[in-house]
């Protein structure tokens, strides 16, 4: 089944509210005439990739690499709750996604969602705000990548490793979307494989398994000597606070499913397929990884990612794999090449949604118009290269520091992220009012989410309170820096700013309940 794209979600609003004149549309197709010939993006992504999309999507550099930043900050205990908390808030949020894109498996997906069931300046605002927070993950991956690599390569040029890495990711999503859901099932299974043999192992190691003395709680008594600082809760409840940045960040891409529904076949089967295997995926992935970590791994090794230039940061699941006896160094090195994959299917799916996110933006008119078009396998060339170029900003990451710039970019798209899934929360209560304000019963939709609207209320507080509370150390650093205090708020007003230009622009407002659209497109709604 294909999709034309260009019958997208702005089909019917009035003209100013997107800020340009639309051609006129044909009432049996809802397109113009010209574009009825276009090359169009394609459902062309089949129900096991679509499940593998969804599992591996958020299990990358946040958990492979980012994971060792939350020992070092809240200790292991603290990084498992604020772990925990976070996946609670991340399963609610999909559960409303879920609902939203399986109903309306729509190209924008929360950006089209946010244009038609809150403000047109919201969706605005919400679709840059999510392509800047993609480009920034792309960029972050590609550090990260490079920063993997100095495990073999200690003195290792990390811009070169990022450019070769920029050019696999550029090359896999030039071909045509088959050839990039293929590449993510088999990246996907890579690293579902190795969470689990890590595990396997991780427990092992932590019974004494392999013949040594058990480990037990020796991590979660540990003190610090220079600073006084013990364990398990580090940083106290600031510490478990400033974790929830570090796993918002290793949850993003949880959400792009509902990007992927709009090049889904059978949307209306797969997604909420793939929605429901979110919660097991966060409690054994996530919350089981953690503890392991936190158990093997003291909070204060110098080799966990703190931004101390003076040591090489690994992977805490390499460091696991370094204890395992007479061949740690050989088990280390493997798991370090399979979390070299896992970072490279991240900046794969970061590629994917960030393109297909501005090329939903400029046929909504919400861009450029020139990021609509795609080639003749229905690839958006325009949007892939404008997100690549944004991307490329990681090749400048060896002149400032390697670990310094990845947390700055991982923080910045944690923000980014925060900001979408409060957006996501927000429509999904006016997507109910609305549904229910134009007579339509509850039992009808085609995916409910569970605890609503309870859970949808938890989510968004939740993200309000990390969104300003998460950085709160930053004030009272010593010394006090406002280089970090700018780069740990900065993309809060930029989303701000974004949201209030449009709206001064074109004048936009609320959208009356009565008015929300449920419409999908022509093709779509003649299948369904």
């Amino acid at each position: 089944m294909l999709v034309r794209v260009n019958q997208l979600v702005t089909a019917g609003a009035p003209a100013s509210t997107v800020g340009i004149i639309r051609p006129a549309v044909t009432e049996s197709s809802g397109m113009t005439t010209a574009q009825a010939d276009e090359p169009h993006l394609q459902r062309s992504i089949s129900a096991r990739q679509l499940s593998m999309i969804a599992v591996g999507g958020a299990i990358g550099t946040g958990l492979f690499l980012a994971s060792g930043s939350a020992i070092a900050q809240a200790g292991p205990a603290g990084a498992l709750l604020g772990y925990a908390i976070m996946g609670l808030a991340v399963y609610c949020m999909m559960q409303s996604l879920g609902e939203m894109a399986t109903q309306l498996p729509i190209p924008g997906s929360f950006e089209a969602y946010a244009d038609r069931f809150v403000d047109p300046s919201l969706g605005f605002a919400a679709g840059w705000n999510y392509w800047l927070s993609w480009t920034i993950t792309l960029a972050a991956e590609l550090v990260a990548g490079a920063m993997i690599v100095q495990f073999w390569f200690p003195h290792a040029n990390t811009t070169l490793w990022a450019i070769a890495f920029f050019v696999l990711l550029l090359g896999l999503n030039w071909m045509t979307v088959k050839a990039y859901a293929e590449a993510e099932y088999w990246f996907a299974g890579i690293k579902v494989i190795t969470i689990i043999v890590f595990l396997a192992v991780g427990l092992l190691l932590i019974c004494g398994g392999f013949g040594g003395e058990s480990v037990g709680f020796q991590n979660w008594t540990l003190k610090d000597a220079p600073s006084g600082r013990s364990a398990p809760f580090v940083g106290g409840f600031i510490g478990v606070l400033s974790v929830f940045m570090v796993a918002g960040f290793s949850f993003q891409g949880t959400e792009g499913v509902g990007l992927a529904a709009a090049e889904t076949a059978d949307p209306g089967r797969n997604v909420p397929r793939a929605i429901r295997s979110v919660f097991w995926r966060i409690l054994l992935f996530y919350v089981g990884a953690i503890f392991v970590i936190g158990m093997l791994v003291g909070f204060n090794s110098p080799y966990l990612l703190n931004g101390n230039e003076s040591h090489i940061a690994y992977s805490p699941f390499t460091l696991v794999f370094e204890r395992v006896p007479h061949i740690g160094y050989y088990a280390a090195s493997m798991m370090n090449a399979v979390i070299l994959t896992a970072v490279l299917s991240c900046g794969n799916s970061a590629f994917y949604v960030a393109t297909r996110m501005l090329h939903a933006m400029a046929c909504a008119g919400q861009a450029p118009k020139h990021f609509s078009s795609v080639n003749r396998r229905g690839v958006p060339v325009p949007a892939l290269l404008a997100t690549g170029l944004v991307g490329a900003l990681a090749f400048f990451s060896s002149y400032v520091g390697d670990q310094k710039i990845y947390q700055l970019l991982y923080n910045a798209s944690s923000l980014t992220g925060f900001l979408i899934w409060l957006g996501i929360a927000i429509c999904h209560l006016r997507f109910r009012r609305a549904w229910v304000s134009q007579g339509r019963r509850v039992e009808d939709l085609r995916f409910r989410a569970k605890f609503y609207p309870y859970g949808t209320w938890l989510s968004l507080l939740l993200f309000i309170a990390v969104l300003f509370g998460a950085n709160a150390s930053v004030f009272s650093a010593t010394p006090f820096s406002w280089f970090d205090v700018v780069t740990s708020y900065l993309m809060i007003p930029v989303f701000v700013l974004l949201y209030l230009v449009h709206k001064w622009i074109n004048k936009t407002r609320l959208v009356p309940l009565l008015d929300c659209r449920f419409d999908l497109p022509a093709e779509d709604s003649s299948e369904s």
